[in-house]
């Protein structure tokens, strides 16, 4: 589990089939072997480590349902470390397991914050509410706005500086998890079926 509070913004040193080599400072910090870490919001296992970088592998599911597959060398991913007992849950519960992806449709400035719109697929929208929480390659947000084909954000000058998301293009493929909570009341409702 993840709480959506990015550590550090690492920089891809390697992105092959199946491989994956990020170099980064603070979260290489007392990470070991077997460790999960989140990139980009997508929880993998830690394969690997040297003095500069962490090493992963992954699946063809993994590249299916996110935006790892389109990294490059010196591209700049968000990271997280996994929760621990005694972490302070600052942003939401995110488990690290992206469900599909969007497109970035527009940063807007709107005085100290920006403004982002990403449009998104049904599914997701169907699970992300205005004022509830969303994870956008990583980053645990609040919705603002939402319409049939897109949601809105708005990013303080802190997710501005310590993650990735506005050094993204428009019509970039951002990574995506709704809320959990969201999903579970609907499957629970939907095994109950209709009322009397």
């Amino acid at each position: 589990m993840f709480t959506g509070i990015i550590e550090e913004v690492g920089t891809v040193l390697e992105a092959d089939r199946g491989r994956l080599r990020i170099a980064c400072r603070k979260v290489l910090a007392g990470t070991e072997l077997g460790d999960s870490v989140a990139i980009n919001g997508v929880d993998l296992t830690v394969m690997q480590r040297d003095e500069e970088s962490l090493h992963f592998q992954c699946m063809p599911e993994t590249y299916r349902r996110s935006n790892l597959g389109q990294l490059r060398p010196s591209d700049p991913v968000n990271l997280e470390r996994s929760l621990t007992l005694a972490s302070r849950l600052s942003g939401h519960l995110v488990r690290g397991v992206v469900e599909a992806t969007g497109t970035l449709l527009s940063l807007t400035p709107e005085e100290d914050a920006v403004i982002a719109r990403y449009g998104a697929p049904a599914d997701i929208l169907r699970h992300t509410v205005v004022k509830g929480p969303i994870t956008i390659d990583g980053v645990s947000l609040t919705v603002i706005a939402k319409d049939d084909r897109s949601f809105t954000v708005s990013l303080v000058q802190y997710t501005q500086e310590y993650t990735n998301l506005t050094r993204r293009s428009l019509g970039d493929t951002v990574n995506l998890e709704s809320d959990i909570i969201a999903r579970y009341v609907e499957e629970l409702l939907a095994e109950r079926g209709p009322g009397p």
